[in-house]
């Protein structure tokens, strides 16, 4: 079973999941990275391009899913070093300062609200989150296209997408298609019609988005929306 809570740390969120069944999982693209427990290790989840499906073992997981663009400075790596990975935290950072947090979590009340409280952590470290990025996600998130993104940011496209490589994994193009999945996502667990879904989401049509959701999240919206 799946829950999630808004996390201490501002724009984040703190999840609890134990897989029901032995089958395998599907975890879509959201733009976010997020820091993971299991069995007692810690494990990152870089930015999806896909969805990425789980081998469906059993045990519980927690997480804390950093808001998109937040991640990096957190965890001092570049988004798109991890870019369709799920690495140890040991693999990226000097073994003994990630056992530390690693026992730090453990030794919490559970491992969601020790990850909450290594993300606060971590995040009055690091300093406050680059405005800019957050400008970024809004514009793309609100269907602005990328040049005109660029320009109202004074950046220029060629520093956008390299500072979109760094923060969010990808480019300013490819975070646009994974925002707007979500966005017609969440119209569609509304009860949405998907020809009213994919006009008010910016697809060209009920096919452009069928193909772009089967792209990104491997399946057909109504697959989706089933449990499929």
């Amino acid at each position: 079973m799946y829950a999630e809570r808004a996390s201490r740390l501002s724009g984040a969120v703190v999840w609890t999941n134990t897989p029901s069944g032995p089958g395998p999982g599907r975890v879509l693209p959201d733009g976010c990275m997020d820091l993971l427990w299991y069995d007692g290790r810690l494990l990152v989840a870089g930015p999806d391009t896909r969805a990425h499906v789980t081998e469906g073992g059993a045990g519980a997981w927690a997480g804390v899913r950093f808001c998109p663009g937040t991640a990096p400075a957190l965890l001092g790596v570049p988004a798109d070093a991890l870019r369709d990975r799920r690495v140890e935290l040991t693999d990226l950072w000097p073994t003994a300062r990630a056992r530390r947090l690693a026992a730090r979590v453990n030794a919490a009340a559970d491992p969601a609200t020790g990850l909450d409280e290594a993300a606060l952590a971590r995040a009055a470290e690091a300093g406050p989150p680059d405005p800019l990025l957050a400008r970024v996600v809004a514009a793309l998130d609100a269907g602005r296209p990328v040049a005109a993104t660029a320009d109202a940011l004074g950046i220029g496209a060629r520093r956008l997408h390299r500072r979109s490589l760094a923060a969010f994994g990808y480019g300013p193009k490819t975070l646009a298609r994974v925002l707007r999945l979500q966005r017609a996502l969440a119209l569609a667990r509304n009860g949405t019609p998907l020809a009213e879904m994919a006009a008010r989401t910016g697809y060209a049509d009920q096919a452009h988005l069928t193909r772009e959701v089967r792209e990104l999240a491997g399946a057909a919206p109504g697959e989706l929306l089933s449990g499929g």
